[in-house]
């Protein structure tokens, strides 16, 4: 198994960011150097479980919104997320991200059937 620690520390900085916190007020928070934080959040640094649930309490986030893009069955932050995404836009907005979406998901289930024909083609041959 590959971990995207890019993606969790993007995730750390985000949520440290939207709780109006520094590197250095988190790093007192967890008990962990700042160097440390910073490499976290860079992707330089793998984390402990211990340190994975010291930055979620800190950051009063759970542990799934730091790890969900390395977790299969992370449907429900990705919602909350989107839910947010949509929290301020307008009726107009919202309507066209929708559309946004819809041609977004045909094109990936076209992009899907084309793979498979083309897996079978590579199996017959």
């Amino acid at each position: 198994m590959i971990i995207d620690y890019d993606a969790i520390g993007m995730r750390v900085k985000i949520a440290r960011i939207k709780s109006k916190l520094t590197q250095d007020s988190l790093a007192e928070k967890t008990g962990l150097s700042v160097v440390h934080i910073s490499n976290i959040e860079n992707g330089n640094a793998k984390m402990s479980l211990s340190s994975v649930i010291e930055i979620a309490n800190a950051l009063s986030v759970s542990v799934d919104e730091l790890l969900c893009d390395n977790v299969v069955h992370s449907n429900h932050v990705f919602n909350k997320e989107a839910q947010e995404i949509l929290s301020d836009c307008s009726p107009y907005d919202i309507r066209i991200l929708v559309d946004i979406l819809k041609s977004s998901k045909e094109a990936l289930r076209k992009d899907e059937r084309f793979k498979r024909r083309e897996e079978r083609k590579n199996k017959d041959r």
